[in-house]
């Protein structure tokens, strides 16, 4: 398995993969032209990753802003790391927001709400 490092844009989110450590992050803006075809590579690692996951898998979710097809495409993220969790590796995903940034709290707290891995809302004050 391979490291994923995806240079962040002012459209698309930096992305680091280390099946080594188990780290996940993702961070930064994710307004792509195509979601589907961004995530894509995530989603695939993820599906190899969980034949072999580390002990611990920890998700830093870290975005200031996504459209709603990036929504449909992190909810698929989430669903693989799910699986995971469910074929017995630990999951943590940390869910960062904000000081001020309601809307980004409440979407932590609805994919929380749909998928069976535990969230940490952490709050970044400036």
């Amino acid at each position: 398995m391979e490291l994923i490092n995806i240079e962040g844009t002012p459209k698309t989110p930096t992305v680091i993969m280390n099946p080594t450590t188990g780290v996940v992050e993702i961070k930064g803006r994710s307004i792509p032209e195509n979601s589907i075809e961004f995530y894509k590579p995530v989603v695939d690692w993820l599906d190899e990753y969980s034949s072999n996951p580390a002990p611990k898998t920890v998700v830093n979710m870290q975005l200031e802003y996504f459209n709603t097809s990036s929504s449909k495409c992190i909810l698929d993220v989430f669903k693989k790391l799910e699986q995971i969790k469910q074929a017995s590796a630990d999951v943590v995903i940390n869910w960062y927001y904000e000081e001020d940034d309601e809307d980004m709290l409440e979407a932590g707290e609805d994919y929380e709400s749909i998928i069976k891995v535990p969230f940490k809302m952490i709050e970044i004050v400036d």
